[in-house]
């Protein structure tokens, strides 16, 4: 394999979120041919991904060992840049310094309209955010998820419909990947009434939320409490769902990585 054979590879699996696989993959290929640029920087955005303190440190020495070998790297450059500008200025100074460096560097390199500008500009905006746009943001990322998710619950519903069966797909297909296991946690006899919430949906949320005001107005008015919570409790089989439909998709994607890794190990074989 060469180092372009394992930037590929790297690239594949951190599009379906193998961080944790990029990142052995490319301390594997650094190991067995030596430096190289493009998977220094798959390790450190491997490890930004992660978006955590000890990853975000493991992060800046895979960008700084590669800068030390091609200083002029605009992918590490930039990549770099990204993670200083998402470091906290009081708890990590240094990334704050190092990112005005960063920026002098990459203008003597990108010429305003090239890619790496762009990325630049995109990144010194994310950073410059105010308090209440990082709530807006946090917040659409929020409803984005919420959203994937409806999505997930709405193939999951329609293959129920169609009798419990997915359809025949390539084993990358994260999509298609995320339905299997999905069908695969909500079946058994146990399980239809979370199957039942998951082909009716908004009816579900409906009829729940109905019940929940019926419940607690009743307890209030039997005289049985004064103040009633208790109907909420009808929400805990709608959560039961979201959490089958999160587990789904986390189990999708773990298939998809490693029906890639199977992949790629006989490509390796047959190359042999």
């Amino acid at each position: 394999m060469t180092h372009d054979d394992y930037a590929v590879r790297c690239e594949e699996l951190f599009a379906v979120g193998g961080f944790t696989k990029v990142r052995t993959l490319a301390e594997s290929g650094l190991s067995e041919l030596g430096p190289d640029p493009v998977l220094y920087r798959w390790l450190g955005l491997a490890h930004a991904a992660e978006d955590e303190d000890d990853h975000d440190t493991e992060a800046e020495k895979a960008y700084e060992a590669g800068l030390a070998q091609w200083p002029d790297d605009l992918g590490l450059l930039v990549s770099y840049l990204e993670l200083c500008l998402r470091a906290d200025g009081w708890e990590y100074p240094w990334r704050a310094k190092q990112a005005d460096r960063l920026k002098e560097r990459i203008a003597e390199l990108a010429p305003p309209g090239s890619p790496e500008a762009a990325r630049v500009e995109a990144a010194v905006g994310w950073a410059g955010r105010g308090y209440w746009q990082d709530i807006r943001e946090k917040t659409a990322d929020a409803r984005d998820e919420r959203a994937a998710l409806t999505s997930h619950g709405s193939d999951v519903a329609e293959a129920l419909e169609q009798g419990g069966r997915a359809a025949p797909a390539h084993p990358e297909d994260l999509r298609a990947a995320g339905v299997a296991a999905a069908l695969e946690l909500l079946a058994g006899p146990w399980r239809a009434p979370l199957r039942l919430m998951v082909r009716h949906r908004v009816a579900a949320y409906v009829a729940t939320f109905v019940l929940v005001l019926a419940t607690n107005k009743a307890l209030v008015m039997s005289g049985t409490l004064s103040y009633s919570v208790w109907g909420w409790l009808w929400y805990v089989p709608l959560l039961m769902s979201d959490v089958k439909l999160r587990q789904a998709r986390r189990l999708g994607r773990r298939r998809v990585i490693a029906a890639m890794e199977a992949r790629h190990a006989e490509t390796v074989t047959a190359a042999g």
